[in-house]
């Protein structure tokens, strides 16, 4: 290989490297902001596993079920609620959170930065949520 071809592929990773982390900060932002709508303080997004237990308690859920994400396929479960639980929490309808379940790095950013506003935990029962 020659020194031109090794440095620009070198080049092409280094700027793949950067794209990547500025998707992160991004979508580290908005769920923030989701953070922020939902009345939390939006540093919690940033500790781990805590950040779960965070969103469980937005949507209403036991703060047990954390223990659930460490198991297989349950995991997918789980998370298939919480997100339809979260949708349902900003008022959003089942289209909206099977766009959160199979494109959340899309949806969580339409959820923090749009026009959505917390109604309140919905797996807490209809007396929770307030439209």
């Amino acid at each position: 290989m020659s020194a031109a071809l090794l440095a620009s592929s070198g080049a092409g990773v280094g700027i793949l490297i950067i794209i990547y982390i500025a998707v992160i900060v991004f979508e580290i932002a908005a769920f923030w902001q989701v953070f922020v709508k939902a009345g939390q303080p939006g540093w919690k997004v940033l500790i781990p596993f805590y950040n779960y237990y965070i969103v469980l308690k937005i949507v209403g859920r036991p703060g047990w079920w954390l223990i659930l994400y460490f198991i297989p396929i349950v995991n997918i479960v789980v998370l298939i609620i919480v997100m339809l639980d979260l949708a349902k929490s900003f008022s959003k309808s089942t289209g909206f959170a099977v766009g959160l379940i199979l494109l959340s790095f899309i949806f969580i950013p339409i959820l923090g930065f749009g026009p959505a506003t917390y109604a309140g935990p919905y797996a807490a029962g209809p007396r929770a949520v307030t439209v």
